[in-house]
C-alpha cells in the first residue's frame, strides 16, 4: 500500500492485507473508525484495481456515507441482510432444500407447518420480504441469518462462488454483528482453498445490542485474525476521555489525537472539556427546572444538532416529549395485559374452551378455576379501564384473543428503523403511517417541494385559486394541533389532502378497539412523536444515539423498569451480577462518549455506595446534590 498520509493503523493493515491475514480493527468511541475504513477501500482499491470489495454495515444510512465517501465501480456497500440475501437468492433449489431443512430441525429457531414436507411443497421462489411466512415461502430478516448461515456451512460451492466475487470483505460494527454472521466469514468460508481477505471494524465496549456477537476474542485468540489498535480520540475533550479510559476494561486507553485539527483539539492542545454528576435526594425534582440552572448554562436544549438528553427507554422520554397518551396506549392497554394473561392461564389449565364464549365469561371462568386470581377488579374498579372493558366485554373471546398492540407500531422500534438499522419496511402500523404521510405533506408543501406533495397528495395546483385552497387547508391543520386525532384524520380526508387508502380502512376495520383509543388524543401528541422520531428534539434513547456526536450530551440514569439494565449495579461493582452490569456498563460508555464538550449526568436517590463510585470517576469537585 502507499504510505503517503496514510494512518499508522491503515499501514499496520496493509502489511497484514500483503501477507493474506484476516484483520480487526479496534478502536473506542470518536477514534474514527469509519475513516480508517474509508482509507483502507482507498488503498485496497488502487492497488487491486480489477478486484471487487464488499463493504458490509450495520445501518442504511452508514451504506449511504460509506458511498458518498468512496466512488468505485468495484465496491459494493450494503447492509448485512442485504448482502447475505443477494448472495444466496438466485440458489432457489439449495434455498428450498435448506428451509425445509431448518424446519425440521427444532433448534433452528425457523418454524413451519407440518404439511411442508419436501421441497415441491413451495411452488414459488422463496422470498425475502419485512414478514414472514413460511407456508408461502416468505422469509424476514432472522430467517435470511439463519438461512445463509446453513447454506455457507452445507455447501462449500457457495464459499468459492463469493470468494471469487470478493476478494476483500469488509465488516462495520462487527460488535452488532449476529454469531451466525461471524461464523460465515471466520468459519464456513474456509471449506474453499480460494484466498479472499476479510476485515473487521469495531469496538467490543460499545457491543449494546443482545444479538450482537460483542467480541470476536476466540478468534483472536487462534489467530485466525489479527488484532490493530486504533488508540486516537478525535472527539471527546480531556474529561470526558478520562472517564471513557476508566470504563474501558479491554485494556485500549484512548489518547488524543496527533492532528492538532482533529474537533477535540484547540490551539494545539487536548480540550478540557467539563463532566458534572449531578443527583437528587427528592422524588420531586423537575427536570425542567434542573435544566433552566446554572449547571447547564450555555446549553441550548431547542437545538437538537448540539444537544441531547439520553434517556434509556421511550417510555421515559413520553412525557418531557409530550407523547404519553399515545405511549400509553400503545405500551400500556389494560385489555392487552388481561389478554396475555388469559392466554397463559388457559394454556397452563389445557382448558378447551367453547368459541361462542364472551370474553367477559372467559375471564370470569378464569377467576374460578385458577388460584392465581387475574383481579378483574383491578380493571373493573377503575373508571377509565372499566370503560375500555366494557367495549369488549361481550365480544367472543375468539375475536377479542387476536386483539394485538405492541409500541413496535407506534415507535417503529430499533432494527426496523429505515434510517438507523437494517430494514425491509416498517412496523408502524396503518394508523400511525397514515398520520405521518399527513404530517410529511404538509411538510413537504411548505418546503415547496411541489412535485414532492403532489405526488403524495394527487392534488393539482394549477391555478392561484388551487394555491390558495392548499394554503388555507395546510394552515388549518397546522391550526388544529389541541384537535382530535379522528378530526384531523377526518378533515384531510373531507379536502381529499390525504385520502385514506385500503390498508388504513382494513386496519381500522379489523382493529377497532385500538383506533377508538388512538382516535380520542390530541393530534398535538402525534406531532410531538413525529418531531422526537425525525431527530427534531432534543430527546432520544440511549441505544439510539450510538454512533452520533453532541457538544452538550446529558444522561438520565434510570433503567425505567428495564431489568436488562441496573445503573446502580454499574456504580455499585455489582460484577455478581455480570451480564447486566457490563451491559449497563458499555451503554454508560456510548452515552458517556458521545461528548464533544460537556457532559451532565444526573442520578436520581443515590445510595452511598453510588456517590463513592462517582466521587472517583467524575472527581469530587464535579459531584453535586441539587
Amino acid at each position: 500500500m502507499a504510505e503517503k498520509q496514510l494512518e499508522t493503523e491503515v499501514i499496520h493493515i496493509g502489511e497484514l492485507i500483503r501477507k493474506q491475514k484476516n484483520f480487526l480493527l479496534s478502536g473506542g468511541a470518536g477514534s474514527g473508525k469509519t475513516y480508517s475504513l474509508v482509507q483502507i477501500i482507498n488503498e485496497v482499491l488502487t492497488e487491486n484495481p480489477t478486484s471487487k470489495v464488499a463493504c458490509i454495515t450495520y445501518t442504511n444510512a452508514a451504506v449511504k456515507e460509506i458511498n458518498e465517501r468512496v466512488n468505485h465501480q468495484n465496491l459494493q456497500v450494503s447492509t448485512i441482510h442485504d448482502f447475505l440475501w443477494d448472495n444466496i437468492k438466485v440458489f432457489q433449489k439449495d434455498l428450498k432444500k435448506s428451509l425445509l431443512a431448518l424446519i425440521k430441525d427444532k433448534q433452528s429457531k425457523i418454524e413451519g407447518t407440518e404439511i411442508i414436507n419436501n421441497v415441491s411443497y413451495f411452488k414459488n421462489n422463496i422470498q425475502y420480504k419485512d414478514y414472514t411466512r413460511i407456508s408461502d415461502g416468505i422469509i424476514s430478516h432472522n430467517e435470511v441469518l439463519i438461512l445463509a448461515n446453513y447454506m455457507y456451512k452445507t455447501y462449500p460451492l457457495l464459499c468459492d462462488i463469493l470468494k471469487d466475487k470478493y476478494q476483500f470483505i469488509f465488516i462495520d460494527e462487527y460488535q452488532d454483528t449476529h454469531s451466525q454472521v461471524i461464523e460465515i466469514f471466520i468459519e464456513h468460508l474456509k471449506q474453499s482453498n480460494k484466498v479472499n481477505i476479510i476485515g473487521f471494524f469495531g469496538d467490543a465496549m460499545q457491543s449494546i445490542y443482545d444479538d450482537g456477537i460483542g467480541d470476536l476474542n476466540k478468534y483472536l485468540e487462534t489467530q485466525e485474525l489479527f488484532e490493530v489498535r486504533k488508540k486516537q480520540n478525535r472527539r471527546n475533550p480531556k474529561k470526558v476521555m478520562d472517564l471513557a479510559n476508566t470504563l474501558r476494561d479491554d485494556g485500549l486507553s484512548q489518547e488524543p489525537s496527533n492532528d492538532m485539527l482533529a474537533p477535540n483539539m484547540k490551539e494545539g492542545k487536548l480540550k478540557e472539556g467539563n463532566v458534572k454528576f449531578l443527583y437528587s435526594l427528592s422524588d420531586s425534582l423537575d427536570l425542567n427546572s434542573l435544566k433552566n440552572g446554572e449547571d447547564f448554562s450555555g446549553w441550548d436544549f431547542s437545538d437538537p444538532k448540539k444537544t441531547k438528553e439520553l434517556y434509556l427507554t421511550h417510555n421515559l422520554i413520553a412525557p418531557s416529549a409530550g407523547f404519553s397518551d399515545l405511549m400509553e396506549v400503545y405500551d400500556k392497554d389494560p385489555i392487552i395485559d388481561l389478554i396475555g394473561k388469559l392466554k397463559t392461564k388457559i394454556k397452563e389449565a389445557q382448558l378447551e374452551l367453547d368459541d361462542n364464549l364472551t370474553f367477559d365469561e372467559i375471564v370470569d371462568l378464569l377467576q374460578l378455576t385458577n388460584k392465581k386470581k387475574l383481579r378483574k377488579d383491578i380493571i373493573t374498579d377503575n373508571p377509565d379501564h372499566n370503560a375500555l372493558y366494557k367495549q369488549v366485554k361481550d365480544l367472543p373471546y375468539s375475536i377479542v384473543r387476536k386483539f394485538y398492540i405492541t409500541k413496535d407500531m407506534l415507535i417503529d422500534d430499533k432494527k426496523l428503523d429505515p434510517d438507523d438499522r437494517d430494514s425491509r419496511g416498517t412496523k408502524r402500523d396503518p394508523l400511525i403511517q397514515h398520520l405521518f404521510k399527513i404530517h410529511s405533506i404538509v411538510w413537504l408543501y411548505r418546503q415547496r417541494l411541489y412535485n414532492d406533495f403532489i405526488r403524495k397528495t394527487e392534488y393539482s395546483i394549477i391555478s392561484l385559486e388551487d394555491k390558495e385552497r392548499v394554503n388555507k387547508i395546510v394552515t388549518q391543520i397546522e391550526n388544529m394541533r389541541d384537535s382530535t386525532i379522528e378530526q384531523v384524520i377526518q378533515y384531510v380526508d373531507d379536502q381529499r389532502f390525504c385520502i385514506q387508502d385500503d390498508s388504513f380502512k382494513r386496519f381500522v376495520k379489523d382493529n377497532e378497539y385500538l383506533y377508538n383509543r388512538v382516535k380520542k388524543v390530541k393530534y398535538v401528541e402525534f406531532i410531538n412523536l413525529y418531531n422526537y422520531l425525525e431527530g427534531h428534539s432534543p430527546f432520544s434513547t440511549q441505544h439510539k444515539i450510538k454512533g452520533a456526536e453532541f457538544n452538550n450530551v446529558l444522561v438520565i440514569l434510570n433503567n425505567g423498569g428495564w431489568n436488562n439494565f441496573n445503573f446502580e449495579y454499574l456504580f455499585c461493582d455489582r460484577t455478581d451480577k455480570e451480564s447486566i452490569y457490563k451491559r449497563t456498563k458499555k451503554m454508560f460508555y456510548v452515552c458517556c462518549t458521545r461528548a464533544r464538550e460537556n457532559l451532565c449526568v444526573f442520578y436520581q436517590n443515590p445510595n452511598a455506595d453510588v456517590l463513592e463510585q462517582a466521587t472517583q470517576w467524575f472527581g469530587a469537585e464535579n459531584v453535586k446534590e441539587i
